[in-house]
């Protein structure tokens, strides 16, 4: 283990707590976090380590529902509610009506006006939106060591089709028309995500497999919850950028907003929550580009991933055809630690006509320099990625987890 893990901290007689925890750390390491609250949205904090900060309200919450066997129940009752205006069942435990009905409020810094630009963004990138929450996003996940150990050994793990189609619902539910809405969806999948984060984080540190390849002691804290939103909303518009997709800048602050309160309603705190593209990006070059690396988990995941387009392939979604795309998308390094072939047809082709094909897709350029076919080639190629992605409109439960993964 690289870093002053928890257990280290706890026999040097520190607490906990974020602060107490971070008063037995050396200078080194209390150093690491640098990032300052002034840019978030709450644009104050105490500056904390988010490595040592989990969910203080939710984690032993749902630890206690484990113990005492009330998930099935809860499970049962969750699955009545799915709109964001909707009463909360009745039956739910006392204790855990109350957390919900505060984690689903929206902040005081909401902004509805820039929730229905969000919108107008959506509509209009929607095709791009799907692609790079697939590849950028998708792929990037599989070289975060960290997510790709939880994701591995959690119960998650043993169900990756499943276990994307819920992810994949978080991407579909923030980019439909009435995402935080009464009658949107966005503000209930974050709410149980939120509950889903606190069940692993109980359960994962029990598996001896994950125990043995992790290097930290509870998982899902802070700084991984801001790593995995880094891989999303920072990584989603660096790649818009990169193609010279031209975006209004209320738009793309729009695009922000909507991302910033995904972030509020999984539980993390205000003051590690990006006020700005520049904080966006200043705080992923501290805490997303210098995690990414291979681990053997990851390689599996991203094997996974590759193959997802075979069932509904058409002759268009080929594992070459989607590992070209990665490689192009993140690059050779990452497609190496992964991997992954090269495949000289579909590299030449990306590399040299996806940028006149979105420039022609965009309006900025009036023809296409490939022919018609390549033209078509890309246009299917987009359309078949967003339908494995965002097309997962169909009813899908998240319910909290009672295992592990059960083939580890």
């Amino acid at each position: 283990m690289g870093e002053l893990s928890r257990r280290d901290m706890l026999k040097a007689g520190g607490t906990l707590g974020a602060i107490g925890a971070l008063s037995v750390a050396t200078p080194a390491q209390a150093r690491v976090w640098t990032w300052s609250p002034s840019g978030s949205v709450a644009g104050t904090g105490a500056g904390a380590d988010p490595r040592w900060v989990w969910d203080e309200e939710a984690d032993p919450l749902v630890a206690s529902l484990i113990d005492h066997g009330a998930v099935p129940d809860v499970n049962r009752l969750l699955r009545t509610w799915t709109k964001n205006g909707q009463p909360l069942p009745a039956g739910l435990p006392a204790d855990l009506r109350d957390f919900m009905e505060r984690a689903r409020q929206l902040p005081p810094w909401a902004d509805r006006g820039k929730l229905a630009t969000a919108v107008e963004f959506n509509d209009k990138r929607g095709i791009y939106l799907g692609v790079l929450y697939g590849f950028a996003s998708g792929m990037m996940s599989t070289v975060i060591p960290k997510e790709a150990r939880a994701v591995y050994y959690s119960k998650g793990g043993a169900d990756m089709k499943d276990r994307i189609s819920k992810t994949a619902k978080l991407g579909y539910d923030i980019g439909s028309r009435k995402a935080y809405d009464a009658d949107g969806e966005m503000i209930v999948t974050c709410v149980k995500t939120r509950l889903v984060h606190a069940a692993v984080r109980h359960l994962l540190p029990k598996s001896p497999h994950w125990q043995r390849a992790a290097d930290e002691e509870i998982p899902i804290s802070q700084a991984d919850m801001m790593v995995t939103w880094h891989s999303l909303p920072t990584t989603v518009m660096k790649n818009l950028t990169a193609w010279r997709v031209p975006i209004p800048a209320h738009e793309s602050a729009a695009f922000l907003h909507s991302w910033q309160l995904a972030a509020h309603l999984l539980g993390i705190k205000d003051e590690y929550i990006p006020a700005s593209w520049q904080e966006a990006d200043s705080q992923a070059r501290q805490v997303l580009d210098p995690v990414l690396a291979p681990t053997p988990e990851g390689v599996k995941l991203a094997d996974i991933l590759l193959n997802l387009g075979a069932a509904i392939d058409a002759g268009i979604l080929s594992k070459r055809v989607l590992g070209a795309f990665t490689r192009f998308l993140l690059g050779d390094q990452i497609a190496g630690w992964l991997k992954i072939s090269r495949y000289p047809f579909w590299d030449g082709i990306l590399n040299t006509l996806w940028e006149p094909f979105i420039a022609v897709r965009e309006g900025t350029l009036k023809t296409f320099p490939g022919t018609e076919n390549v033209y078509w080639l890309f246009d299917e190629l987009l359309r078949k990625i967003v339908l494995v992605y965002l097309s997962e409109a169909r009813p899908i439960s998240i319910e909290i987890p009672l295992t592990n993964n059960p083939d580890y």
